[in-house]
């Protein structure tokens, strides 16, 4: 059995439980066309056990083959915006291993509520308590959400999707261990939201080949129009998270992104 464990000593309560049911709920999916998942063994306070992936150069066959799958995943859907992976009751988590925060969960019925009350204002709120963001940043943050529900458009209709949840190009690894080349999905902080957050994460910090993912998503789920015009919105929470996590730059291209849906 080759396993990698992932650990922390004093891990927050459920940090590694949440993570593994996350990838098997993901990994639920693939049933249904979605793409590989990390196999996981076993968790505990302070580990995860997972196969261990033999990294790969990605090809344009795969990154295609990946969109579609990622397409299915998504379908796989969620009773709500902001479900927690099937089985954890317990606090979910976003951000880096040595400093995750918590992850709001609820049962919103729409994006909007969700993005604003689930994602944004908490995570603004915890950059004003750690000193790196303003009371100005959370009014400039409430003048985007009083404008989500004209820039989302016909896509505050999706229904919740099964998200990865932190889809940067860092947790997509690719591997040939199994034959043709193909993407493996790590290290998610999954729940249920919407369909756009993952595509915007892949954006975020740039991936290979994303024409071909993104050609492979649409031919398995067309996106709604104006698909680019959105993508801006998705990626104020992981950036409002670097904020948190980091300071520095990220604060200005926090502010410079909602000016630029704002004005």
């Amino acid at each position: 059995m080759n396993v990698y464990r992932k650990q922390r000593l004093y891990a927050p309560q459920g940090f590694f439980e949440c993570e593994g049911r996350g990838l098997e709920w993901l990994g639920q999916a693939q049933s249904q066309g979605g793409p590989r998942v990390v196999h996981v063994f076993d968790w505990g306070d302070d580990y995860l056990d997972i196969e261990r992936i033999t990294p790969s150069m990605p090809t344009r066959e795969a990154a295609h083959a990946f969109g579609a799958a990622l397409a299915h995943m998504h379908d796989a859907g969620a009773q709500y915006y902001g479900q927690a992976p099937e089985g954890y009751t317990g606090t979910c988590y976003f951000g880096p291993l040595d400093d995750p925060v918590p992850m709001d969960t609820g049962t919103w019925t729409d994006p909007v509520t969700y993005l604003a009350e689930g994602r944004l204002r908490p995570m603004v709120q915890l950059g004003i308590a750690r000193g790196e963001l303003r009371q100005s940043d959370m009014d400039l943050t409430n003048e985007v959400i009083d404008a989500l529900p004209e820039l989302l458009g016909k896509a505050a209709n999706d229904k919740p999707a099964r998200v990865h949840g932190d889809l940067w190009s860092g947790n997509v690894m690719w591997t040939n261990d199994r034959g043709p080349c193909e993407a493996v999905l790590i290290d998610p902080a999954a729940h249920g939201g919407h369909r756009e957050e993952d595509l915007a994460m892949l954006q975020l910090f740039g991936i290979t080949y994303w024409h071909d993912i993104l050609e492979g998503y649409m031919s398995a789920h067309p996106l709604k129009a104006g698909f680019e015009n959105r993508t801006t919105i998705w990626q104020l929470y992981p950036i409002a998270g670097h904020c948190v996590f980091f300071g520095g730059g990220y604060v200005h291209q926090y502010r410079s992104m909602c000016w630029s849906l704002i004005k």
